[in-house]
């Protein structure tokens, strides 16, 4: 088996070959385009089996993963850490283009377990729109602070019910208050208001459009208690498919809810993981924190830790990591059930070169 590390960027990709045994067997730099990526594919037919690793840097390698895997070669994802791990260990010092292609390629050697690329389903489309409508919220609260501020000067008296400007009644009540009024803060307030009640109907529009597809894509998912389709997007676009993950304890370490062994002894102990998908492990915890609420087993689960002395916060790890699993449980179930033409294509096996012809569009990628 012959490995080809990738070290990408933006303009150029650097390819190591390196063999089984880790010795190098060749160097090529190529352009990050289609005709780059053809040139890659050509040079690497000179080995009768090759794999790829490329440095898990998706915004960066998103399409040449793409081009690669629509041309049958199998591609594995290294973690940052791990390439660093193995150009430290290289025998040749420094930091090149070529020195971390071929660390990547060395530590895919080292690690048969690597996450495998895949081309991107449904759930890639998912994602665009759940970070999309968390931009746009982000930006809806920043807008809504500058709003209060200037209100309040125009009207120290004027009280705003919390989490107010997020719905269409009140922006129309500031809005006919504010007509007639002048003054530049006046005029600033108004704009305001405008980009308020826009904002808000995108963002109502991306949740409408969002719950559709996730009704559609993890029915199973949706019936997790403690669970709404806001969350369920976060941990469908996140995960990118569970059937990847080798196991729930794989995936639990993928969202941070698997502890960190931290003993030394004859006393087991461990910490808290603050690493993982940040995004996926806010997702589990907003649904434990429902359930401890009343809705769903959770409480009754959490009660019982704290009567065997668990902490409130210890007990609420344990319940975030026992979700965790069901969510697992759940999107495997959801994926078993698609239907055959909601999966992704079968891509033929042979090394072709159907790059030459390919314009996808990259932003609809």
């Amino acid at each position: 088996m012959t490995v080809i590390g990738i070290d990408a960027h933006k303009r150029t990709h650097t390819l190591v070959a390196v063999d089984d045994l880790g010795r190098r067997l060749g160097e090529r730099t190529v352009a990050a385009t289609d005709e780059g990526h053809l040139r890659a594919v050509e040079w690497a037919d000179q080995w009768p089996e090759v794999s790829f690793a490329v440095e898990d840097c998706r915004h960066m390698t998103r399409r040449l993963e793409r081009d690669l895997l629509r041309c049958g070669y199998r591609v594995v994802r290294v973690h940052t850490r791990l390439m660093a791990a193995a150009r430290r260990s290289g025998r040749q010092r420094g930091k090149s283009d070529p020195i971390d292609a071929e660390a990547v390629a060395l530590a895919a050697l080292r690690d048969p377990n690597l996450p495998v690329a895949r081309l991107d389903g449904p759930t890639r489309q998912v994602k665009l729109l759940s970070d999309h409508r968390h931009d746009l919220v982000v930006e809806r609260t920043k807008l809504c602070s500058r709003l209060r501020w200037h209100l309040h000067e125009l009207d120290p008296e004027l009280q705003v019910p919390s989490r107010g400007l997020r719905r269409y009644r009140v922006i129309d009540e500031l809005t006919t208050r504010l007509t007639g009024v002048d003054g530049t803060v006046a005029r600033i307030a108004r704009d305001l208001l405008v980009r308020c009640r826009e904002l808000t109907a995108q963002i109502n529009s991306l949740e409408r459009e969002l719950r559709t597809l996730v009704e559609d894509l993890g029915p199973t998912l949706l019936g997790i208690p403690g669970l709404g389709v806001l969350g369920a997007a976060m941990i469908l676009g996140e995960t990118a498919g569970a059937a990847r993950f080798r196991s729930k304890h794989a995936y639990a370490r993928f969202n941070g809810t698997a502890p960190i062994p931290v003993w030394s002894g004859n006393k087991v102990r461990v910490r808290l993981n603050r690493g993982g998908n940040r995004t996926v492990n806010t997702a589990l915890h907003m649904a434990a924190v429902t359930q401890t609420r009343g809705i769903g087993p959770g409480k009754e689960y959490v009660d019982k830790l704290l009567a065997s002395g668990k902490t409130k916060t210890e007990a609420l790890r344990l319940l975030r990591r026992r979700l965790s699993d069901r969510v697992f449980a759940a999107l495997l179930a959801d994926e078993r059930a698609l239907r055959p033409h909601d999966r992704p294509a079968a891509l033929p096996a042979a090394h072709g070169h159907e790059l030459k012809n390919d314009r996808t569009d990259p932003l609809a990628a």
